[in-house]
């Protein structure tokens, strides 16, 4: 797209009131699905994050990696088994998580976002005792409750101008390891920062009321409205959890909300410095 120098220079002074909005607030962007698969996506949500950190806004990113996982269980002639949507997770299977996670996903995203210049920081829960577990069901193996986060390795990262990159493996104090679902970490760790916003990237544009009609986008949803939503069948399937983790983000105190379609370019932008945003916005 050529712009003009005189139309780049509108764009950003349109851009001005919500940076202004921002500066120097948290943002918790949940980054997971086909946007984390595709390079040319990656790189434009790394662009997008790098950019809102240069223009004042404190950038946390949590990211999940469950096709990553299921290819290396796969290598490793280990078969992945779910119920209700949650990885059932043996001892070795959760070291295989931590060994994805922790390991070659956030480093490979550190290192990415270090290529274009953002000053980035890899953690996982374990780190300064961030993300305290137990088990949810021992069925599941260990698949972790979050019993308690620790925000402050974030809050001196951020305040040391770094990016945070979080990866959601658990800990208890008997030195087990669990696996945590990104969507529900994202949304203690935006809790316990009290966070401007917490945005979620997902491979659908959003709420919509009849799922296969994009024109019924539900733009905005009060919290209170969530569970009427789910007993009408609106919100379905995979999209319960995500849309109670996004209700209990609200109501551990982070001001807004975004389920947004982590597959356009440059969605984070659209969402976070223009009026017409692009997904479902929970208040």
């Amino acid at each position: 797209m050529n712009l003009s120098n005189a139309e780049r220079a509108e764009v950003l002074i349109h851009a001005l009131p919500y940076i202004q909005s921002y500066n120097n607030k948290i943002v918790v962007v949940k980054y997971g699905g086909n946007a984390m698969i595709n390079s040319e996506l990656k790189n434009a949500v790394m662009g997008d994050l790098v950019l809102l950190s240069l223009i004042g806004v404190k950038v946390v990113l949590v990211h999940g990696g469950g096709p990553e996982i299921t290819e290396m269980m796969d290598k490793m002639g280990k078969k992945s088994e779910f119920r209700n949507g949650l990885r059932v997770t043996d001892e070795e299977t959760a070291q295989i998580v931590q060994m994805v996670l922790a390991g070659k996903i956030n480093k490979s995203l550190v290192t990415l976002m270090g290529n274009i210049g953002g000053n980035a920081i890899g953690l996982c829960g374990m780190d300064g005792g961030m993300i305290e577990a137990e088990m949810l069901n021992p069925d599941l193996g260990y698949v972790g409750e979050i019993k308690k986060i620790n925000p402050q390795p974030i809050a001196d990262l951020l305040q040391n101008g770094y990016i945070p990159i979080i990866s959601t493996v658990g800990y208890d104090k008997d030195g087990n390891i669990y696996n945590i679902n990104a969507d529900t970490a994202a949304a203690r760790i935006a809790g316990a920062l009290k966070a401007e916003s917490l945005i979620s990237m997902t491979d659908i544009s959003g709420i919509m009321r009849d799922k296969d009609d994009p024109s019924t986008l539900i733009s905005k949803i009060k919290a209170s409205e969530v569970p009427g939503l789910i007993n009408s069948g609106v919100i379905s399937g995979g999209m319960i959890p995500k849309a109670n983790c996004c209700v209990e983000a609200i109501n551990e105190g982070v001001k807004k909300v975004f389920i947004i379609d982590g597959r356009i370019p440059h969605a984070i932008l659209i969402e976070t410095l223009t009026d017409e945003g692009i997904g479902t916005m929970f208040v």
